[in-house]
């Protein structure tokens, strides 16, 4: 029998994000993508995947949103305070993973969903990784941000799952990581001068790539390497909105 999972779907955002200004929106989410909200077409995806048993929303709905929802959560003003709130929220049981989502990634569908949950192994934390090909063939002329490493060429994911018990261990961790982004001496020191320069000459494999991430965050973590690009294709500008239109077979606004 497949796995159930608990998600959280994480749609709050930047008060001064200008793409969704543009849109006339608070947040990207609730632009508007073929009459109704992106983040709708993620809490359907999740429905229909067959894998997901309640939903937690973190950031502004609409009355449409909230029939697709489970459990509303107030917007924390951070990424990783919306993570923490959204796990607290759903309260799971004891040894069940949680399954984080952006929801700006209206392009997955239910069947890519269940695909990459079903592949997933069991870790602390799973990071899903599409790999350029993946991206490039499914989406011509799509923009993202690549790693070279000596497995290949890989984009991250907008969906993670993880143990909610282990959050906790971790968050602290990664907040520290977060806050070192803007000092690159401090980084190279958090990471370790030998895996940043392994990972900048492209010569840095996905083992030990998840041995260093594992150590640093106190938790076992695993990279799921997907070819399903609707994974890691969010929407943040412009030309992505237009791409995803594409995509989804909606006419240009």
């Amino acid at each position: 029998m497949s796995e159930m999972w608990d998600a959280v779907v994480l749609g709050g955002g930047d008060a001064g994000d200008e793409f969704a200004a543009s849109q006339g929106v608070a947040v990207k989410p609730l632009l508007a993508l073929g009459g109704r909200p992106m983040a709708a077409w993620v809490l359907d995806a999740l429905r229909a995947s067959g894998r997901v048993r309640r939903v937690a929303y973190v950031g502004p709905t609409t009355p449409e949103l909230d029939a697709r929802i489970d459990v509303r959560v107030t917007d924390q003003g951070s990424l990783l305070g919306n993570l923490e709130a959204g796990v607290a929220a759903l309260a799971g049981e004891a040894g069940r993973r949680v399954m984080v989502v952006t929801a700006d990634i209206p392009m997955l569908t239910g069947a890519e969903l269940a695909e990459v949950l079903d592949a997933a192994p069991n870790a602390g934390l799973v990071y899903p990784v599409v790999t350029r090909a993946a991206c490039e063939a499914a989406y011509p002329g799509v923009k993202r941000t690549y790693a070279r490493l000596r497995d290949g060429v890989f984009t991250g994911g907008n969906v993670f799952l993880l143990d909610p018990s282990l959050i906790g261990r971790f968050l602290p961790r990664l907040r520290a990581l977060l806050a070192a982004r803007k000092n690159p001496a401090r980084l190279a020191l958090m990471i370790g001068p030998g895996v940043l320069v392994r990972l900048l000459l492209g010569r840095l494999r996905i083992a030990a790539l998840e041995a260093r991430v594992g150590a640093l965050l106190g938790v076992e973590a695993r990279a799921l390497v997907t070819a399903r690009a609707s994974v890691g294709t969010d929407v943040d500008k412009l030309e992505d909105l237009a791409l995803a239109r594409r995509a989804l077979g909606l006419p240009d606004a």
